[in-house]
């Protein structure tokens, strides 16, 4: 029985702007994070001991990241060299050049001749020997559509002519690696794929260069023991029934917001040939939390922003608080308290956003198409509108007066809606603003 750890989408060297500077170290904390989180996946690797790690691709958010990322990187990796845990890295879109074309970030282990790495950058069957047995990977990296689409086969085909094409040259070629597999030894495909029934998340919104979804009848054959995915950062089986299990263990670290109630981890597998058990392996990474609130309807828009944050656990996560106000509300707002309390957090931003009171909701009763007289329809509104109930029984005392001619326009103050000597058309522009 072999062992393997199963991880993918590290993109160390993002979210860079959901941290800050350590000031001891100089370094970003988020990529402090992440280096945290990928040491905790190493550590598992080297305890249970593993006998193979695969890694589903996108090491980096793309393919030229900094040297003291890179150097954060390898020097997890290099504990597997240390242990002589074999490891294949796969090639993911972030880590190609140009859409593919100019070579990989990763490749670098390769041509320094690092012992045990592998690294996946085309479709082909890798045999490795473990410590525990032979197993043989077929490597399946992100694949594009730009070289087909500079060939002259493909002049005057649509987009959805052009994927078929790449899909039935990828079922041919993939077809060649499987009749050539020791039918006697476990397979586990890795491949960094968009499945068409994965359900996806920020990969859509990180994605470099177009690549194209390939069938999920694609992956389940029954040569395969194990289908090892990467690209789509949500865990997920896309195959139930697991023979095999297709399986995207999901990005080890959130990303940015999309991702803030997606569960972070790993796989662990155990399989032999024909038999196959696996776990989702959660991680403890750092909490992105949203606090949304509207306040354009409330007379203390303050005290209900409070009560929001209140709800929720800010200390050491990443939070983003927007609010909805009208313009009006503005100096309500006292933003240095609320920068007090969010100081709790690992990093904030505060988002106000202004609704304009042009676009103000409408109340249904009070539709073109509805009939109602308007003393009901000023109790409707007035209903409606919570920063008005102060003086609202003023304003229906005096509309009433209006309605009943008991008064002259005259008798009225507009600032307070008492009986003084505001003029008939200084009330009438009023009310017609309400």
């Amino acid at each position: 029985m072999l062992k393997i750890l199963h991880l993918s989408d590290i993109h160390m060297g993002s979210s860079f702007s959901h941290g800050r500077i350590d000031p001891q170290t100089g370094t970003n904390t988020r990529l402090e994070d992440f280096v945290k989180t990928l040491s905790r996946c190493i550590d598992r690797a080297l305890s249970e001991p593993v006998d193979l790690v695969v890694f589903g691709g996108d090491a980096f958010p793309d393919a030229t990241p900094p040297p003291f990322v890179q150097e954060k990187f390898a020097s997890q990796f290099r504990r597997l060299v240390d242990a002589q845990v074999p490891t294949v890295l796969l090639v993911g879109n972030h880590d190609q050049h140009s859409q593919g074309q100019g070579g990989a970030s990763l490749c670098i282990y390769r041509t320094l001749g690092v012992p045990g790495f592998v690294v996946g950058d085309r479709l082909t069957t890798h045999h490795i020997q473990t410590h525990n047995g032979p197993i043989q990977i077929i490597s399946l990296p992100w694949l594009t559509r730009s070289t087909l689409l500079t060939r002259p086969e493909t002049e005057g085909m649509s987009l959805a002519e052009v994927n078929q094409l790449l899909i039935d040259r990828l079922r041919v070629a993939l077809e060649g690696e499987i009749r050539s597999l020791n039918p006697e030894v476990p397979t586990v495909l890795l491949g960094h794929l968009m499945v068409d029934n994965a359900s996806y998340g920020a990969e859509r919104f990180l994605a470099v260069g177009k690549g194209f979804t390939v069938p999920l009848s694609l992956l389940t054959r029954p040569c395969f023991d194990y289908v090892a995915l990467g690209h789509v950062h949500r865990h997920q089986n896309l195959n139930k029934s697991n023979d095999p299990p297709i399986i995207y263990p999901g990005s080890i670290e959130r990303v940015d917001f999309s991702e803030e109630k997606e569960d972070k981890g790993y796989v662990m597998v155990e399989l032999e040939r024909g038999k196959v058990q696996w776990e989702f392996c959660p991680l403890p990474v750092r909490t992105f939390c949203t606090i949304e609130v509207d306040v354009s309807n409330v007379a203390d828009p303050q005290e209900k922003i409070l009560k929001a944050i209140a709800k929720k656990n800010i200390d050491d996560a990443v939070i983003r608080l927007i609010y909805k106000l009208r313009s009006d509300q503005l100096d309500q707002i006292d933003t240095a308290l609320l920068h007090r309390i969010l100081s709790t957090a690992h990093t904030y931003t505060i988002q106000p956003e202004l609704i304009s009171q042009l676009a103000r909701p409408r109340i249904p009763e009070l539709g073109a198409s509805s009939s109602i007289d308007p003393m009901e329809a000023l109790k409707t509104y007035l209903n409606n509108r919570e920063d008005l109930k102060d003086i609202s029984a003023s304003m229906l005392e005096a509309a009433q007066k209006l309605m009943s001619a008991e008064t002259e326009w005259s008798d009225f103050d507009l600032d307070t809606l008492e009986p003084n000597h505001a003029s008939g058309e200084q009330l009438e522009g009023q009310l017609r603003l309400l």
